[in-house]
Formats: C-alpha cells, sequence, structure tokens
C-alpha cells in the first residue's frame, strides 16, 4: 500500500479539522428556542398553530428577560397539574428566576390535536429542556427536561395558554421522576 503524497495528506488534514470545525459549535441545548419539527402531526390550522407558538415565544422572551408577570401570562387562570396551581407555580418561577440566570429552553412541537367536545382547545405534544445559569456557582444547570409531554392548552380571550397537562397524577412519584409543570 503506497502512502498519500504530502499534498494528499494535507489536503485531508485539512479537511478532517474542516469537519472537525462543527464539533466547537455548542450542542442544540444551548442554542433555545421552539420550533414544531417537520414530520409533526398538525390536525389544527394554520391561525391555530402560529397562535399557540406565538405564546411560547411570548413566554420564553419573558423568561429570558426574568419578567415573571409576562412569563405567567403563559398559564391559564384555571392551572392545574400534580396538584400544582398557577399561584404555586408562580412561586417556583420566581425562586429559580432569583437563583438563576440566562434561562433558555428547547421545545420541540411535534403534535397539534384539538381537544373533541371542548372548545378552542388542544393537546400539543412537546419534547424539550429547560436550563439556566446559577447565579451562585457560575455552572449550567439542568432544571427540567422531558419527552413526549402533552401540554393541554386553551384559548383565553385570544390567547393560548397551558391550562394543565394530560394525564393524571399518579398518587406517589417514581424515585427521581419529577412532574412537568412548565411550558
Amino acid at each position: 500500500m503506497r502512502w498519500m503524497s504530502p499534498i494528499t495528506a494535507r489536503v485531508v488534514a485539512l479537511g478532517l479539522l474542516w469537519g472537525l470545525y462543527g464539533c466547537t459549535v455548542p450542542p442544540l441545548m444551548h442554542r433555545g428556542g421552539i420550533m414544531v419539527d417537520s414530520w409533526a402531526e398538525v390536525k389544527v390550522d394554520n391561525a391555530t398553530a402560529a397562535g399557540i407558538l406565538a405564546s411560547f415565544n411570548r413566554a420564553e422572551a419573558a423568561l429570558q428577560a426574568g419578567r415573571l408577570d409576562e412569563l405567567m401570562d403563559l398559564y391559564s387562570d384555571g392551572y392545574g397539574y400534580h396538584g400544582l396551581t398557577k399561584q404555586e407555580l408562580r412561586k417556583i418561577w420566581e425562586e429559580l428566576l432569583r437563583q438563576n440566570r440566562e434561562f433558555r429552553s428547547n421545545h420541540i412541537l411535534s403534535r397539534f390535536v384539538p381537544v373533541s367536545g371542548e372548545p378552542q382547545s388542544v393537546e400539543v405534544t412537546c419534547t424539550g429542556s429547560l436550563w439556566a445559569v446559577s447565579k451562585e456557582t457560575g455552572e449550567q444547570v439542568n432544571i427540567d427536561s422531558w419527552y413526549g409531554e402533552v401540554h393541554h392548552m386553551v384559548n383565553e380571550g385570544g390567547t393560548w395558554r397551558v391550562r394543565g397537562h394530560r394525564g393524571k397524577a399518579p398518587k406517589t412519584q417514581a424515585f427521581g421522576a419529577a412532574p412537568h409543570p412548565f411550558f
């Protein structure tokens, strides 16, 4: 077997370095954002999907800016999940905002399905994560991550809000498991 010529070796080395250059770009979780997956099942009209996306994007912007009142606008006054009310969820967000900065989240929305029998109500399936930088340590902290969580969204006064999440809360949580009350 013949070794590569010096020119070929340089081209291969440059190609490898160029290919590895992408490895220096932070992973997806550092970019954050709300997106609808290309293979998503969307059984709602474009205006409904756009309104739901707008609500999530407003919440993300409010979270990044640390504006609690605007963030809480994502949640219905009738919010309830795993025994948490909107007021209790507000206290959790308040504490998270006090302890952390530079919040980011990923939301990959994969299903928009109207809830039968309930006007202006949609179940939105979401996979994602929520993280921030600790004010105390300066380190990135994972606050929450979820897979296939189904947000129950309602249109209240022209704005889509999270009323809760599909499924009943178990009597006890499995070891290491926590409810996903966030967005």
